[in-house]
């Protein structure tokens, strides 16, 4: 799909009248391309940096509801959420799968035991089925063994759902991209095209490899660009909406900060969830929610005040694990596409509501979660109906993901589980995948749960154009291992490097880039 020399083979096919551009490759932009092309319209999807490079690929990797969006009153918002956590899990077993959760109650601090049964009895009727359940001190004290027990007296457990981002998103683009559409990255929106009207009617399309320019025509432009959707609105006279919220998390070594599944701390300081999560054979730790006042044209990267922040959260309710700045493996930071209210104060408050906007003929989307992104795709199609009338409408109920009809067979070296999981992350190209492996490529690289082979994949056909794309969102070595993984940089040469057709300099460039960009944004954070 898309394989040497891929870029250039698109530009060639870029100079026509399109139905549809959607600026922004997260998970909406994805969303809304997944949708659109098996309907027959031409669409194309641009990303200025690489697919899934934004907030999407910098979430806390839950699938959820947002149980405390029920104590702020945004029913609406955990309802629609929580029926599309159990669409996803149906329609795509092995890329967003169920998490047990468990949520402690402590003597004297909020919420209490009666109110947190009520918002999980809501949160279950909401999801269809009865999956909580209260544990007395001592048995939760064995399903979490470290957890402080001091003021403990109980907990629940529930379940939301887990997955990997940026595979998530990749997954969409790719089954987007084999229904009939085109997705480009590294390919900025330069500017608007408008009319005599001031109605857009297209882009300058700008290539941040080469720098070369095309301007594109097209009946609806879409800003699906989130966090940076203001940049775009201004060239149609809108008026700031996004307050950019920054969340940050980090990473621990399972062996220092175990947990068997999630588990919600609430924070002392501010009575915000903090969550502990086993993902990819670490542990994942956060997240923080403040206002990002760093430029959104810089790598978003946490601040020593939100390690603090999450390290006070984990060591008050897991004393035992003592962890330390020196224990974490990695750092990330994701910046909210939060729609202001206006009303000041702490940005957690704010509704994670998403809005759809039409302004001289852009239609915006911008707001809302991960787990909604059909939601908001849907709601922004509909919205573009305002523009192209004729625009074709996917049903409510269309899946967003091929049903994967066959399963992978027995494989020397696989078992049920990495195939499940292969097929979630790669969809119908898993078996591609195992079959691209060379000698050794199905042991999974040392500190993850991933395959050489993906790496071989990904480096042949999965569009990366720089070593970020591949390290931070192909295959997360980058959160995953110690210094980014650089320890194991000639390892990965040997297997991707042909793949990528980059020549000694062109490689030495790259991981020079990639440790300076990973020390930068990803690794722990200066005082």
């Amino acid at each position: 799909m898309w394989q040497t020399n891929w870029r250039e083979s698109l530009w060639s096919q870029l100079d026509q009248s399109w139905d549809v551009i959607v600026i922004g490759a997260g998970v909406t932009g994805a969303g809304i391309l997944r949708l659109l092309a098996p309907l027959g319209v031409s669409v194309l999807l641009v990303e200025k940096a690489d697919f899934s490079s934004g907030t999407s690929s910098r979430s806390t990797k839950l699938v959820h509801g947002g149980l405390r969006y029920l104590g702020q009153g945004q029913f609406s918002v955990t309802r629609e959420s929580v029926r599309e956590r159990e669409r996803m899990m149906r329609e795509a077993p092995g890329l967003v799968d169920p998490l047990g959760c468990l949520f402690p109650v402590i003597k004297g601090a909020s919420p209490k035991k009666r109110t947190a049964a009520v918002g999980l009895a809501v949160y279950d009727y909401f999801g269809h089925k009865w999956a909580h359940r209260f544990f007395e001190r001592d048995d939760l004290l064995l399903l979490a063994p470290r957890i402080s027990g001091d003021d403990l007296r109980g907990g629940f457990l529930y379940f939301d759902a887990v997955t990997d981002d940026s595979r998530l998103v990749l997954r969409l683009i790719r089954e987007g991209v084999r229904a009939g559409g085109l997705a480009l990255s590294h390919a900025s929106a330069d500017r608007l095209l408008l009319g005599m009207s001031g109605n857009v009617r297209g882009i300058v399309l700008r290539d941040e490899v080469t720098g070369k320019t095309l301007e594109l025509q097209a009946r609806v432009v879409v800003n699906a660009t989130g966090a940076w959707a203001d940049v775009l609105r201004q060239q149609v006279g809108g008026s700031r909406r996004i307050r950019p919220s920054r969340g940050s998390h980090f990473m621990f070594p399972s062996w220092r900060a175990p947990v068997a599944q999630a588990v919600t701390l609430i924070h002392p300081r501010d009575h915000r969830p903090v969550f502990v999560i086993p993902w990819e054979g670490v542990t994942l730790a956060g997240t923080t929610d403040i206002d990002h006042h760093q430029s959104l044209d810089e790598e978003p990267r946490a601040e020593w005040t939100e390690l603090e922040y999450v390290l006070e959260a984990l060591n008050l309710r897991f004393p035992a694990w003592r962890l330390s700045p020196e224990d974490m493996i990695a750092s990330f930071a994701g910046v909210r596409p939060i729609v202001a209210s206006g009303k000041g104060g702490d940005p957690h408050k704010e509704s994670r509501a998403h809005v759809v906007l039409e302004e001289n003929r852009l239609v915006t989307v911008t707001g809302g979660k991960l787990t909604t992104f059909r939601r908001m795709a849907l709601d922004t199609l509909g919205a573009a109906r305002c523009v192209w009338p004729e625009l074709p409408l996917p049903g409510e109920g269309a899946r967003v993901f091929e049903p994967l009809l066959d399963e992978l067979p027995p494989t020397p070296g696989l078992d049920s589980a990495a195939r499940r999981r292969l097929l979630g992350r790669h969809g119908v190209d898993a078996a591609e995948v195992i079959a691209a492996a060379g000698p050794g490529e199905l042991e999974l690289i040392p500190g993850t749960e991933s395959h050489w082979a993906e790496l071989r994949w990904a480096a042949r056909d999965e569009g990366v154009v720089h070593l970020d794309d591949l390290l931070l969102r192909r295959v997360r070595l980058g959160l995953l291992l110690p210094r980014g993984g650089v320890p194991l940089l000639e390892r990965v040469r040997s297997v991707v490097q042909s793949e990528l057709g980059w020549d000694d300099g062109r490689w030495e460039s790259e991981a020079a880039a990639y440790e300076a960009l990973w020390r930068r944004a990803y690794s722990t954070p200066s005082e």
